[in-house]
């Protein structure tokens, strides 16, 4: 495979061929071509390109309804590796995964402001250079590098355009690590590449319109639509944090009034504490307090559970998706917050289907966004048809 590139996948057929092995393993030749509708000597042909590349491997035999017993066919998963960046906007971690995702390598460095663009992206380079002086894999099976950036981010040009926390602008993210490591890389929006590693790592099933809020520092969101990301005319979509929800209230970072953000974030969550309580505490805290039975954070919890719900009620009656799953480190609070999520939203939603809207919190933990990094390299090449757009 030349390295950094993604000529492997040159037609429709092989693409088909290498996702359904990665959906469906084991899975044999035949029952390929019964799923795929491709002829067998099609599939044969190409899982024969696939073996030679080393992408797909064959195992032992299958069982036989009468004639010879089928071989079956497994990802190679230790064919190709990718690297993935959470970047920002307190830290950058960084990971080393095989085709499965399984995490192979891990970095993670604290990001202290104020901060010039030269400075954030050395921090994501060392990240990178600590990860491949760590391992012990091949550097020449790296397929490439996924970035997930917070803030606004150019897809195509792969630039971070507004960073809001780290007041940062015009990034060149990918043109500065592809130009250090010579590998493909691909930048995307934090939000919107957790929605991508959700639907890649998530165990959510076919859900074809799905959206994944995170809801930490800041709020953001990715829309999946028929298994693509929804990214808007201009880029923006998603930004849920930034919908303003009060008129008069507290100016966020972004400089308009009342934005989601200003009341559910970490910091917002925080700064209620102090404002009601009088007491100045961390949002790790309050959830402490909240556990060991404190009436006043439990409460504190509950409303910040009625207020995001606000927002996924505005969520779904925009967009109706069939799932909702939430992450972000304020969702460790999940106890107290999902309750009063549901609640607002079964109460306010304009129908009795869309009460149905499953609202569900990660199970990919911390690394959510991580994995979602990595699922922008794996999309592309399994999926590179029905690539994001």
């Amino acid at each position: 495979m030349q390295r950094g590139t993604f000529q492997l996948m040159k037609s429709v057929n092989k693409s088909i061929i290498l996702n359904k092995i990665r959906t469906s393993e084991p899975i044999s030749r035949a029952q390929i071509a019964k799923e795929t509708s491709l002829t067998p000597p099609t599939v044969s042909s190409i899982v024969k390109e696939l073996i030679d590349q080393g992408l797909v491997r064959e195992s032992m035999l299958g069982s036989s309804s009468g004639g010879r017993k089928p071989t079956l066919l497994h990802i190679n998963t230790n064919a190709f590796y990718v690297i993935g960046l959470d970047a920002g906007p307190e830290s950058v971690k960084c990971i080393l995964t095989d085709l499965t995702g399984e995490i192979l390598e891990r970095t993670d460095s604290q990001l202290a402001t104020p901060l010039t663009n030269e400075e954030f992206i050395k921090i994501l380079k060392n990240n990178i250079h600590t990860i491949l002086k760590q391992s012990i894999i091949d550097p020449e099976k790296i397929i490439g590098i996924g970035v997930a950036m917070h803030g606004v981010v150019d897809v195509e040009k792969g630039m971070s355009l507004i960073a809001p926390i780290l007041n940062l602008r015009n990034i060149p993210i990918k043109d500065e690590l592809a130009k250090e490591f010579h590998l493909t890389v691909r930048v995307e929006n934090d939000a919107r590449a957790m929605a991508l590693g959700e639907s890649w790592f998530g165990g959510h099933g076919n859900a074809d319109s799905m959206v994944a809020v995170n809801i930490g520092r800041g709020v953001g969101a990715g829309v999946v639509l028929n298994g693509k990301l929804y990214h808007g005319a201009q880029g923006i979509a998603g930004e849920l944090g930034h919908m303003m929800i009060d008129l008069n209230g507290e100016i966020c970072e972004c400089g308009n009034p009342g934005c989601l953000q200003t009341f559910v974030s970490g910091t917002a969550i925080e700064k209620r504490a102090e404002k009601h309580l009088k007491e100045k505490v961390t949002g790790k805290e309050i959830f402490e307090y909240a556990q060991k039975g404190n009436q006043a954070y439990i409460e504190l919890l509950k409303e910040t559970g009625k207020i995001i719900g606000i927002g996924l009620t505005n969520l779904v009656h925009l967009v109706n998706p069939s799932k909702i799953v939430l992450g972000g480190g304020v969702m460790k609070s999940e106890r107290f917050i999902i309750p009063a999520i549901l609640e607002t939203i079964q109460q306010r939603v304009l129908s009795t289907e869309a009460r149905k809207t499953e609202v569900t919190v990660t199970k990919l933990g911390d690394d959510a966004t991580l994995y979602g990094a990595v699922s922008l390299l794996l999309v592309e090449l399994f999926d590179p048809v029905n690539n994001i757009g």
